[in-house]
């Protein structure tokens, strides 16, 4: 096995082995209690709070937890989108002392219900009257599901639901008790420990089964110390958030390494939001996937716009110094896209289970094609079968309940990611695909689909693709069109065709065939698609066809296009 030279928790700085959440947020308070510290949008106005302010927050909304009756141990759900009220209940829930279960808010309630009940939540947090209705309301009709000693908490004012009811956690907050914030403010300082369980996160990655990803303090504390080492910190850095933070991605790399770094933290109302943002706030860091970066690449092609001088970095306000691509990979040419244009675009890597940030690449420290080196406190080497391991300080407790699940991913101290990958002499991780994902022919030859997939996706006429063929004797694929681009080359052909009946169309057909052939030309004989087809339609998160980070789902994919696959092995 071929180890990874790097930093490793016998040699870590001791103060971030003994560091917590909670201790990283008091010497912040210690440092800049009178500086901004985040800003957003409330009843259509920009806000600005403090860190004293948002420390004023967090203790009354800790005290209103214990008079909840939460003590250190239990367990707070929060189902909610992004807002500054999950920032400031993920400190109270960890200044309790109590463990946080950030719960996605695309869920449907019956997996809201099962996170809740699996947990053995006592209390859920919500954001307002669209999760009452949804969980309230699917409470009322499966009242055996409904946990007896659960109570529930709103954000905005919520109605009532049946017989359920949410208060108002700002009404409790102005009337929370001075005298017990303050002690359990002083108790997290003094008591909450590196080792303590720190928040459980239900990953249902590419299979769909449930996995609540313990990790501890220590977990959460030096991962943001590690992340926020490689990429450095500045006086004037703003962050700008828009990934879910109920992701272990947005969470550590977005809120823990504000905390610990300082600086502003801009938050996003939605996806929609953050191209006039940026231009707005002009951030300093921003994270994304890979498919947003993509998106601004694809707008400014299409555009006529791509290739004038400082229009990219204008497009992200003009004093970006670094961006980062997570949950899924980047495309090779996408990241070559941003960084000919002087816009650093790296490629990090990671999972929920290592808190989550194993290897990033850094401005001055990268190769295109690579997920970077591992950052401090990580050590990563390869399996003989070509699987990456990782252990240090970022690795997780365990899975939730599941012994079976966390001895089979934790053996003799490291994890086993199920990715596949290799290191190169200077460190860089190369990440080559999954494991179990991994095609083998009828012939025996072995193909990795996602690298195949990445090659197709750089070529613009292609919006998403997902290669088959394993157990059968040739690769196919389905491709679902970039409509924007598919229109444009079709009045460049003169055709007049709708671009529904375009996916069947013979011109059409034979344009892919022909893009396919040339994308396809680096690889071997039995890595090439053989046959083909276009879908009417692009996949979906709604369908189980993506991951809420938009990786594909390729068991609920073969199911739901079936009838399609079949027709291209008959």
């Amino acid at each position: 096995m071929h180890a990874a030279a790097n930093l490793t928790d016998q040699n870590l700085p001791p103060e971030w082995l003994d560091a917590t959440v909670i201790s990283l947020f008091a010497e912040r308070l210690e440092q800049a209690a009178d500086q901004p510290a985040i800003q957003y949008r409330s009843a259509g106005a920009w806000q600005t709070s403090r860190w004293s302010d948002v420390a004023d927050d967090v203790r009354r909304a800790a005290a209103v937890l214990a008079d909840l009756g939460v003590r250190p141990g239990d367990r707070v759900a929060q189902f909610s989108p992004n807002r500054y009220e999950w920032i400031m209940a993920d400190l109270a829930i960890q200044t309790a002392r109590a463990v946080h279960v950030p719960i996605h808010a695309s869920l449907a309630p019956p997996q809201v219900a099962y996170q809740v009940a699996d947990s053995g939540a006592k209390v859920v947090l919500l954001a307002g009257p669209e999760q009452s209705q949804s969980l309230l309301g699917y409470y009322g009709e499966h009242r055996e599901q409904l946990p007896h000693d659960v109570c529930f908490v709103c954000y905005d004012p919520c109605p009532r639901v049946g017989s359920a009811e949410a208060s108002c956690l700002r009404d409790r907050m102005m009337h929370a008790d001075e005298s017990l914030a303050d002690r359990l403010w002083h108790e997290a300082r003094s008591h909450l420990a590196p080792d303590d369980l720190a928040t459980i996160l239900y990953t249902s990655g590419t299979t769909g089964e449930p996995k609540g990803v313990m990790l501890n303090q220590r977990n959460l504390a030096t991962n943001a110390l590690g992340t926020l080492a490689a990429f450095g910190s500045q006086p004037d850095d703003l962050r700008l958030a828009w990934l879910p933070m109920s992701h272990i991605f947005a969470r550590t790399c977005d809120v823990y390494t504000w905390v610990a770094g300082g600086g502003r933290l801009a938050l996003a109302e939605g996806p929609d939001s953050v191209s006039p943002l940026c231009r707005e706030v002009q951030p300093t860091l921003i994270n994304g996937v890979p498919y947003f970066f993509e998106k601004v690449q694809r707008y400014l092609v299409d555009k006529g716009m791509a290739d004038i001088p400082g229009v990219l970095g204008a497009a992200f306000g003009g004093r970006l110094r670094a961006a980062c691509s997570g949950g899924a990979p980047l495309p090779d040419h996408v990241a070559q896209f941003y960084n000919d244009r002087g816009v650093f675009l790296g490629q990090g890597y990671g999972l929920t289970e290592s808190s989550p940030v194993i290897s990033a690449s850094t401005p001055g420290v990268m190769k295109i094609g690579t997920a970077g080196r591992p950052i401090p406190g990580v050590e990563v080497k390869i399996a003989p079968d070509g699987e990456i391991l990782t252990r240090g300080p970022h690795v997780m407790l365990g899975y939730w309940n599941k012994p079976a699940a966390t001895a089979e991913s934790l053996r003799d101290g490291w994890l086993h990611t199920g990715d596949l990958g290799s290191l190169d002499e200077e460190g860089f991780l190369r990440i080559t695909g999954r494991k179990k994902e991994l095609i083998v022919t009828a012939a025996g030859k072995k193909a990795v689909p996602s690298h195949l997939e990445s090659l197709l996706k750089a070529d613009p006429l292609v919006e998403q693709a997902v290669v088959l063929g394993d157990g059968r004797s040739y690769l196919s694929a389905l491709i679902v069109p970039n409509r924007e681009a598919l229109a444009a080359e079709l009045r460049r052909l003169g055709k007049q065709v709708e671009l529904a009946e375009a996916v069947r169309d013979r011109d059409v057909i034979a344009l892919y065939e022909q893009r396919i052939k040339e994308r396809l030309a680096c690889v071997s004989y039995y890595e090439q698609v053989v046959k083909f087809a276009i879908l009417d339609r692009p996949l979906s998160v709604e369908r189980g066809e993506l991951t809420l980070t938009l990786k594909l789902r390729r068991d609920a994919i073969y199911h739901n296009f079936a009838e399609t696959i079949e027709a291209m092995y008959k």
